[in-house]
């Protein structure tokens, strides 16, 4: 390429005239008057009177380089060196001092203008100072948290816990907490917002001080602050962990400049004058058109003009961008010059127009100025826009974002502007996800939110599980009035917003744009390539905050990058009958395991990728036709070894973030959190990712293919999208998949990301913004129970009405503040179009796991967040979105309901999944499920033979897994009809007010009895389930419920201790805990009674007695604990401590007292006659604790009805909502059984010698002895012993056989033997 001004001949950079016989053939073109009117029209002097066009020195292109150097000239004064203006000390080019001047740790962008906190409270300085005169620098403020900027001296000394304005001669605003700050600190301006910019102005003439935010005055912060001999005033800033800004010294034109105010650096004014001049000439070409038939000039609308080609006009902007081009390379004439002239032209004429405009002026810039040149236009070209976008304030109409976004597609229309911007801007330097972002305003009246929706109306609580819990018939003619004109102002701005969204995904499908392919890579794949690094950055950096995009802009760029892709993939359809539409999408799962995709270190089902080609890679040969490279294999092998040794050179090599203790240094930027505008300077290295190798013939269905690892930017189109022999991103289908592709493959892997970005922090950031509703609910509340008391306030208490009326009104301006806002909530995050949006991607999500699971093993590959955002998409529908969206409403509901619940029934047991975090989510999901009505009842629609297998797999035995969570699902199918259970919440409770009501503990009882028909069925026909099952529901109970009397007991000598104690709250947790469970124990076993008696009363069954036995002891264990008087559980439970209020009689009781009424009362007359047998053989047993149920201290004389109960004891009695009185006939029935029982077995019983007794349990006469030692015990505990262990108690032989063992029969037979 010809460098500028070197040469004979024009080049393509070079349109300059180079010799004498050039410069005569061009002044022919047109001829010598019209061209002199024509470049005076074009270069003519903005300070000069217009002369006679006779006494005008004639133009031409040989005298107009000389002509063009004298309109350049600007006056010596701005010629002069910067940095030498009075009252400034310091370099002429201010950036922040990370040097010296700086306190606490801190991450520094590479230009020293952005910073985040990295540490408690760490501050920075700048590197020039001010001692005279007026000064003013600007702060974008990227996060709105705590933060203290203002000004400081040298000698001011900071540390971790004080900052600017802690400190004498410091001074700063606090925009976080709405406050200034000087040693002492008094209320002062308003609260910031992320996209704010604040002002900070210093008059050391005056002696004042003040602020502004975004251009408004907040008023003057301090007065008569020291001045004089050795004081000059630094700009400074504190700030918290994470917290982000940038400054603006002056290196970019302010924002909001102040009349009579100075930058700290002044402005480039000598290039300044010279890019406004020549910008004007650029206008007139624009402006004015040659009509060489004519021989005049024709004077046009610049929106009107069209690169014709004209030598004349050619030549003439050769000279302009000469002087030009090397201007529009600097920050500040790009954004104060380049900038507010494109977007000039995006206002005159139509929009087609305007981006015709710029496409040609984008056109100019390629054609006249070298690459490196257009390079940094572009780039400064986008972070001007950027920084315009995301830091304008929110007006009305939105004007303001919809101008830049605007003037942002025009430039990325440009194909060559475009392809260039993706490959080394949008992603690499800016942080590309704003443009996506529709930034919330903190102050609503600012926005015109109050012209918008003059009237506010908040709604009511919602259940989760369906529509508004307050009637429309209960709602009055004014609230209907108020809600339905809420409503139509809430339509007025969601249709504002929309116009905002539209141009957003606009600029997205620009960028997805596979058609532009001429001449180099198409804009999609360089796209696939940033954007797989963009999601690579955000998973592998969780918690590193610098490198993360922020979620409120992942929220919106997905539901943009759905709209995009959805728009693709059904205009494919369109085009190809045989593909599907983007409602049916999901993710092929050769996807997973062909390597062409790179999941970076995203956790597998199956576990870590590298295991699984090593286990799974016969598998992959035969269902998918691929082979592992060996060396790949042997590479994978050995990075699980070293992988906590050194890093690899060339991560070694990667250059590191500014990060540094005690200070900040400028090291490359270190995330594009920090800086509003500027981003990630370097990449990551871009984990494999797998392509075919190029084969010389199409491949038959039997060979194998062989793969090998590629990085992401050594792929190529045909390795996305394949080829005639290649199918891309679907190497290796399965059998089961169709052969028809179901749409592009490149449009698949921009779905897998979307999956992904959810996952990442979309869902956090949903639950997150419900925040806004939860407070309008709070407020809403507190306003009602405000006017309640003021209509129950008598007349004669007038202080009490005014303090009352005073709260009303701060209540009700704080809903009409929070009700706009949720409105603003509602329209950019949980309108109908995003809630589809999610639903979109939960259907996607339901299909790609349904697929993947039908591919046997190799479902194994699949990653892990795809049944996480199953799970989490189910979840924020249906809590997020109500209660103005209701689940319900949406399309083929029911079948997707039905359709998750197969996945959970079947997953949660799956033995592919290993990772303990996804089979947690899946059984807490499976938990939730059950425990509302429509997803109780889509469980119940699956197919019958996987009820049965989920059933099967939540009675398995409990030891070796989680269990809790398991016990929980089976109590959920029972509750409602156990004893005393149908219960929502305990009856204790119910004056407290709940956390959330809408927990899934806190629902309505929904028991199944489909499901709980499939548990009695399996535990009948199984004969080793049963025992296997209830032997480990008896283990967890004692475990359990000994656990809960151990912390009650430790909890209670703390209470007693004289000296000033804390019990830790993780104790009373756990303890509270423990208690929970021991009554979900108790419950499954009543309904494990209930349903299958059988199992603990027909003793033709091996293990019966057994279990009876086992559950005898633990009943009654848990009744003399809970009943025994003034015992340790009654002074814990009348302690009331925070953290215990789930611990009272009420639940173990009734629990304990449904499986007594099962097995005494509901029982067959045999099988009633042996369990009263156990339970009253059981040395434990009390009927004290019996008679304790009713309220009575000693069982009732024979004949004698029972008494009123005490009100100061426990009674069942107590409860009438609770137990109906035919339970409570059933519980007195239950103790005149036992009454009588007991005392026929105390007439009939025998007293027993010492050696007669079970040397284990000392509670029952030896029956059994084992074979071959000969040693003794009784039948309860060997049996018990034998479930677990086949040693002998005593000499450890391995028992073969147990027999029967009568004492009398055995001495007769010895003596017969005598």
């Amino acid at each position: 390429m010809a460098s500028k001004g070197a040469g004979m001949s024009f080049s393509r950079k070079n349109y300059r005239l180079t010799s004498d016989a050039e410069k005569s053939r061009a002044t022919g073109i047109v001829h010598e008057k019209l061209l002199n009117d024509y470049l005076h029209r074009v270069f003519s002097s903005p300070d000069q009177a217009p002369t006679a066009a006779t006494s005008r020195k004639p133009l031409n292109f040989q005298n107009l380089p000389e002509h063009l150097d004298q309109l350049l000239q600007v006056d010596s004064e701005d010629e002069e060196s910067q940095g030498q203006a009075e009252g400034r000390l310091g370099p002429s080019t201010v950036v922040l001092d990370h040097t010296s001047g700086f306190e606490g740790l801190l991450l520094v962008d590479d230009d020293l203008l952005g910073v985040i906190g990295h540490s408690n409270f760490g501050t920075i300085r700048s590197t020039t100072c001010v001692y005279k005169g007026k000064w003013v620098y600007e702060v974008l403020i990227s996060s709105q948290g705590l933060m203290q900027i203002g000004w400081c001296t040298i000698n001011c000394r900071f540390n971790q816990e004080e900052g600017v304005g802690d400190t004498h001669n410091s001074y700063a605003y606090d925009g976080n907490r709405v406050r200034k700050w000087n040693v002492t600190t008094t209320n002062y301006g308003k609260a910031w917002a992320a996209g704010d910019i604040v002002s900070c102005l210093i008059d050391l003439d005056d002696g004042t001080l003040s602020f502004c935010l975004n251009g408004v005055s907040l008023g003057t912060a301090f007065e008569n602050f020291s001045r004089g001999p050795g004081m000059a005033y630094f700009p400074a800033i504190s700030l918290s962990f994470k917290e982000s800004v940038a400054f603006n010294f002056g290196s970019r034109p302010l924002r909001y400049p102040v009349a009579g105010y100075r930058p700290l650096q002044d402005p480039p004014r000598a290039d300044l004058a010279r890019a406004q001049r020549l910008l004007g000439c650029f206008r007139a070409v624009l402006s004015v058109e040659l009509d060489p038939v004519e021989g005049r000039l024709v004077e046009k609308e610049s929106s009107e003009w069209q690169l014709q080609g004209q030598p004349t006009v050619l030549l003439t902007l050769a000279h302009i961008f000469h002087h030009f081009a090397p201007l529009l390379r600097k920050v500040y004439l790009v954004e104060a010059v380049f900038t507010n002239f494109l977007l000039g032209v995006m206002e005159a004429g139509t929009t087609a127009q305007a981006q015709a405009v710029v496409r040609q002026v984008l056109d100019l810039l390629w054609l006249f100025m070298e690459d490196y040149e257009v390079h940094d236009c572009l780039k400064q070209l986008m972070m001007s826009l950027l920084r315009l976008y995301r830091f304008s304030p929110i007006v009305p109409d939105l004007s303001l974002q919809v101008r830049y976004l605007q003037l942002t597609i025009a430039i990325l229309k440009h194909e060559k502007s475009r392809k260039f911007l993706l490959s080394n801007v949008l992603f690499d330097v800016l942080r590309s996800a704003v443009f996506f972002h529709i930034k919330s305003p903190l102050r609503v009246e600012e926005a015109g939110l109050q012209e918008l929706i003059p009237t506010t109306w908040w709604p009511h609580r919602s259940g989760r599980e369906g529509k508004d819990s307050k009637e429309a018939k209960d709602e009055t003619a004014e609230e209907r009035l108020r809600r339905r004109a809420y409503e139509r102002g809430c339509q007025r701005l969601k249709k504002r917003i929309e116009v905002v969204e539209e141009l957003q995904v606009q600029v997205l499908k620009l960028l997805l744009n596979n058609k532009d392919d001429n001449g180099g890579e198409a804009s999609r794949y360089i796209f696939l390539t940033k954007f797989r690094k963009f999601l690579q950055e955000n998973a592998n950096s969780r918690g590193n905050i610098p490198l993360l995009c922020p979620p409120e802009y992942m929220v919106c760029f997905l539901h943009r990058l759905i709209s995009a892709l959805r728009c693709y993939w059904d205009e494919y359809k369109a085009a190809n009958p045989h593909a599907s539409y983007s409602d049916e999408a999901y993710v092929p799962p050769q996807v997973f395991y062909n390597g062409k995709v790179d999941y970076f270190d995203q956790q597998r089902l199956g576990g870590l990728l590298s295991h699984l080609r090593k286990t799974l890679k016969d598998d992959l040969a035969s269902k998918a036709n691929i082979l592992i490279d060996p060396l790949e294999l042997q590479a994978a092998t050995m990075d699980d070894l070293d992988e906590d040794e050194e890093p690899s050179p060339a991560a070694a090599q990667r250059p590191v973030q500014a990060l540094a203790i005690g200070g900040a240094l400028p090291l490359p930027r270190p995330g594009w959190l920090s800086s509003p505008t500027l981003g990630r300077a370097n990449r990551f290295l871009s984990t494999a990712a797998v392509s075919l190798m190029t084969p010389r013939r199409p491949l038959s269905t039997a060979e194998k293919v062989k793969v090998r690892t590629l990085s992401a930017e050594q792929r190529t189109r045909e390795d996305i999208e394949g080829s005639h022999w290649n199918e891309g991103l679907l190497l290796g289908r399965p059998p089961e998949e169709p052969e028809q592709p179901l749409t592009e493959n490149s449009l698949l892997e921009v779905l897998d990301g979307a999956v992904m970005m959810y996952n990442l922090s979309v869902h956090q950031q949903l639950g997150k913004m419900v925040g806004v509703s939860d407070d309008v609910n709070e407020y809403a509340t507190a306003l009602r129970n405000t006017e309640e008391k003021l209509r129950r306030c008598p007349a004669r208490r007038q202080d009490i009405l005014a303090e009352l009326t005073k709260s009303q009104k701060v209540f009700s301006e704080k809903l009409d503040h929070l009700s706009r806002r949720l409105a603003w909530v509602h329209a950019t995050v949980y309108s109908q179009e995003k809630m589809l949006d999610i639903y979109w991607l939960l259907r996607v999500c339901l299909r790609t796991i349904e697929h993947g699971d039908r591919t046997g093993s190799l479902f194994a590959f699949m990653p892990e967040f795809y049944l996480s955002v199953a799970i989490n998409s189910y979840s924020a529908l249906k809590n997020y979105f109500g209660p103005v969206h209701s689940m319900e409403e949406l399309p083929g509901y029911e079948e997707t309901l039905t359709r998750l619940a197969a996945i959970l029934a079947k997953h949660f047991a799956d033995s592919r999944i290993v990772g303990t975090d996804i089979r947690d989510s899946l059984m807490q999901a499976l938990a939730s499920y059950v425990c509302y009505p429509h997803s109780l009842r889509a469980v119940e629609r699956i197919p019958e033979e996987q009820r049965v297998a989920m059933v099967r797999s939540l009675l398995a035995p409990y030891e070796q897994r989680p269990w809790a969570q398991t016990n929980w699902i089976l109590v959920r199918l029972w509750k409602g009809c156990g004893f005393g259970y149908r219960y929502t919440r305990l009856p204790h409770l119910l004056k407290i007010k709940p956390e959330d009501a809408n927990l899934p503990s806190l629902q309505k009882p929904c028991p199944s009895t489909l499901l709980q028909q499939h548990m009695a069925d399996l535990l009948r026909q199984d004969p080793d389930l049963a025992p296997s099952f209830l032997n480990s529901v008896l283990n967890q109970l004692n475990w359990a419920f000994s656990e809960f009397i151990g912390m009650i007991q430790e909890i209670q000598q703390a209470a007693e201790r004289l000296e000033r104690n804390f019990v830790d709250t993780r104790q009373l947790k756990v303890c509270a805990t423990c208690f929970d469970l021991s009554v979900s124990l108790l419950r499954v076993l009543e309904m494990t009674i209930t349903l299958v008696p059988e199992v603990f009363l027909d003793w033709t069954q091996p293990t019966s007695e057994m279990l009876l036995r086992r559950l005898a002891q633990l009943l009654n264990q848990v009744l003399n604990r809970v009943t025994a008087e003034r015992n340790l559980f009654d002074r814990v439970v009348t302690l009331w401590l925070p953290g215990l209020e789930s611990v009272d009689h009420y639940p173990i009781l009734v629990a304990v007292t449904g499986i007594l009424v099962r097995l005494l009362v509901h029982g067959p007359a045999s099988g009633t006659e042996r369990a009263t047998s156990v339970l009253l053989a059981d040395p434990c047993f009390q009927l004290r604790s019996i008679c304790y149920l009713l309220g009575q201290p000693e069982p009732p004389a024979p004949g004698t009805t029972l008494p009123a109960p005490d009100r100061k004891r426990f009674s069942l009695q107590s409860y009438p909502d609770y137990i109906s009185a035919e339970e409570l006939a059933q519980v007195e029935q239950m103790l005149a059984h036992l009454t009588s029982a007991s005392a026929q077995a105390a007439a009939a019983s025998l007293p027993t010698s010492e050696e007669d007794l079970c040397p284990i349990c000392y509670a029952h006469p030896i029956s059994a002895v084992f074979q071959p030692c000969g040693h003794k015990s009784c039948k309860a505990c060997i049996n018990q012993h034998l479930m677990n262990n086949k040693d002998c108690f005593f000499c450890k032989a391995t028992i073969v056989s147990v027999e029967d063992w009568d004492k009398a029969a055995n001495s007769s037979a010895t003596s017969s033997a005598a």
